[in-house]
């Protein structure tokens, strides 16, 4: 067979940059390049191409807004409303269906469930036990997680902690790091007994404050990063991936054994402060399409993409509602017709703005023509006889 050049291939691509956009071209050139083909073979995959991008173009005056909002509105009242259920990670709860899906177009500050899913590095992926490794680094530990009981001594003020040793082995903590957490409260004399049993020694005889004691000694930070509330290792495809009930990217990002490329958390404006605003539009169009999937919806991912287009143009991200995109359009009358019509128009009329009638609600709303469709284009015409003969 006739396979072509390297570079001829890439001439007959560069062919194509009046139809296609750069950034298709140099991905063309890039992967064509890789791979051995014939004239005909890439006659039929250039056609392939120009065929699907002139297709995906959208026409001028289209109401891709309207499409959007339907696309992803009507199948959205198909969603089951249950706000838990188990997904893929069955020792978690996390919320999904419809009320994800508003948690996100919400913008809402906090996810209800906080999570991550941690990917680990070439070193650490394969092995169970350096999953582990990594997984107690991040995993916050309390006192309590590693105590079997504790006891209250009235008569001489003591408070008795029994560790769990098979616990404390598990975690990766010894008795020394417990009595030294201990010992930064400076609460009294801490009494190392059978290598398993502290005893605080304290100066209170008050019940309220001894038990005041208790419960601050119990939850007492011994490792782990603030916000991780749990851990669950589990293997896919052939490696440990790590997923975490709580969220803290930035501090999970440093850990050693953590691949940063690929770790993600579902709270989009973590992402937004750690990463920035690219990969918040990035994780709103990844969480939106994963609900609608796992849902067993088909909606055309550009949909999804308008919309984290609308969230984030600004630089920050912005709800889709009155405290946000539509809360903040140029249009007085737009704004009005949203909701609190009323103290729009007061405040509109203060400020003296004016009302350019450029988009679709407005004009419905003084019943125009609106600029869509056919309504898009704007024709001057020359009435015959009226040229200038001068």
């Amino acid at each position: 067979m006739n396979f072509l050049k390297p570079e001829e291939v890439i001439k007959q691509v560069e062919a194509l940059s009046k139809i296609l956009p750069e950034s298709l071209i140099s991905e063309l050139k890039e992967k064509l390049s890789k791979i051995e083909v014939t004239q005909e073979e890439l006659d039929d995959i250039l056609r392939e191409v120009v065929k699907s991008y002139k297709k995906s173009l959208v026409e001028p005056g289209e109401a891709v807004g309207v499409v959007a909002a339907q696309s992803i509105g009507e199948p959205g009242t198909q969603m089951t409303l249950r706000t838990f259920h188990y997904a893929g990670v069955r020792e978690f709860n996390v919320t999904l269906g419809l009320p994800r899906l508003i948690e996100i177009v919400d913008a809402r500050r906090k996810p209800s469930t906080p999570m991550m899913t941690i990917y680990l590095d070439e070193e650490h992926r394969y092995s169970e036990e350096k999953a582990k490794e990594v997984g107690r680094r991040i995993e916050t530990t309390l006192l309590e997680n590693v105590t079997k009981s504790v006891e209250v001594d009235l008569v001489s003020g003591a408070i008795i902690l029994d560790l769990d040793a098979e616990v404390m082995e598990d975690k990766g903590i010894d008795v020394d790091h417990v009595v030294k957490a201990i010992k930064k409260l400076k609460v009294g004399e801490v009494v190392v007994e059978d290598e398993s049993r502290i005893i605080v020694q304290t100066d209170l005889i008050d019940i309220t404050k001894l038990q005041k004691l208790r419960d601050k000694i119990l939850s007492l930070k011994l490792k782990g990063i603030k916000g991780i509330k749990r851990i669950v290792i589990r293997k896919e495809a052939g490696e440990y991936v790590i997923y975490t009930e709580g969220s803290n990217l930035a501090a999970v990002l440093k850990v050693k054994g953590v691949d940063p490329t690929r770790t993600t958390t579902n709270d989009i404006y973590e992402i937004a402060e750690v990463l920035g605003i690219e990969a918040a539009r990035n994780a709103i169009i990844r969480e939106a399409m994963k609900v609608l999937e796992e849902q067993g919806l088909d909606v055309d991912i550009r949909h999804v993409m308008l919309v984290a287009d609308m969230m984030t143009q600004t630089g920050r991200i912005r709800q889709i509602g009155r405290h946000g995109v539509s809360g903040e359009k140029p249009s007085v009358l737009a704004r009005a017709a949203f909701e609190v019509t009323t103290k729009h128009l007061l405040e509109a009329s203060v400020r003296g703005e004016v009302d350019e009638l450029l988009g679709v609600t407005e004009n419905v709303i003084v019943g125009q023509v609106i600029p869509l469709g056919t309504g898009f284009v704007q024709l001057l015409m020359r009435k015959p006889g009226s040229e200038d003969k001068t």
